[in-house]
């Protein structure tokens, strides 16, 4: 039953749901509770950084230029 609530959670914030909405629907009372199926998708990770970036930011991972340590 664990892992079906746990996929239904990571699916829910996969598809855009908020933390906040997606604690309800679980049932937390906190936001905190559902921190634990935030952290293994980092395809979702890279999804929420690159919303949040500036206009000016070209989109991607970051590479930095290779005389960056001399």
């Amino acid at each position: 039953m664990h892992t079906l609530r746990h996929t239904a959670a990571l699916n829910l914030l996969a598809v855009g749901m908020g933390v906040a909405d997606n604690a309800l629907w679980l049932g937390y009372q906190r936001t905190q509770s559902t921190d634990a199926y935030s952290h293994p998708d980092m395809s979702l990770k890279e999804a929420v950084i690159d919303r949040k970036r500036p206009l000016n930011v070209e989109l991607g991972t970051y590479r930095p230029p290779p005389d960056i340590l001399v």
